[in-house]
């Protein structure tokens, strides 16, 4: 009993997850958000609808329709197995694209509460000293928004830490493969080795508490504006 008896491997499985998945939605969530602060179109209210979705939807609804579209007879599934021989139902990347999926509201949503609240003030005093949109989006407003990206950042990867429903419908139980540690302390239950249990839902508490912690103290030595 004790940590001899762990198997690692869900934690290191857990890790390169959620280390993946936040980067991929840290780079398509930033236009995502900027468009959502600053567009005045009539989708806007329907592309937030969507992007929110998972935030109420089940996550074994979610998961079942990720399964059936990453399946090798998906829309999506389909193709990669004519290119690669297998689907991507089942795999890491299947799980990496099923995470980024359900994780987006909570990388997207904070960005963009950050983008409204810096305004248009700092791009157009840009604008008027001569840089493109590019250029100031750069160097005037991801300075801006340290505060934004460190709770998205945080907040999504907390929640792919935290998955279960969808990793376990998409992903199975593979271990060393698909198995997460969310997956891991199920098993555990179920077998009643709550020893094990125990110190795999503490070490997922702790770590969740000491890095909310750690956000909220940041964010309080971070200035609102540079």
């Amino acid at each position: 009993m004790g940590l001899n008896s762990i198997d690692f491997s869900s934690i290191w499985v857990t890790l390169q997850l959620a280390t993946t998945t936040i980067v991929i939605l840290l780079i398509i969530g930033t236009p995502i958000a900027w468009w959502l602060a600053n567009t005045c179109s009539k989708i806007k209210v329907g592309i937030e609808a969507v992007v929110a979705l998972p935030l109420v939807l089940p996550p074994t609804v979610l998961g079942f329709y990720l399964l059936i579209m990453l399946g090798p007879n998906g829309w999506i599934g389909g193709p990669i197995q004519t290119l690669t021989g297998s689907p991507l139902s089942f795999t890491f990347a299947g799980l990496v694209f099923a995470s980024t999926l359900y994780s987006l509201p909570f990388v997207v949503q904070p960005l963009q509460s950050n983008f409204e609240s810096i305004g248009n003030a700092p791009m157009e005093a840009a604008y008027s000293l001569g840089a493109s949109k590019r250029d100031a989006f750069f160097s005037v407003i991801l300075p801006l928004s340290r505060r934004g990206y460190l709770t998205a950042t945080v907040l999504g990867f907390a929640h792919t830490l935290g998955e279960f429903g969808v990793v376990l419908m998409v992903g199975g139980n593979i271990p060393g493969k698909t198995k997460v540690i969310s997956i891991e302390i199920f098993d555990r239950v179920e077998v009643m080795e709550y020893a094990q249990a125990h110190i795999l839902s503490a070490g997922l508490l702790l770590f969740s508490f000491l890095v909310l912690v750690m956000v909220y103290s940041i964010n309080k030595k971070l200035p609102v504006h540079v």
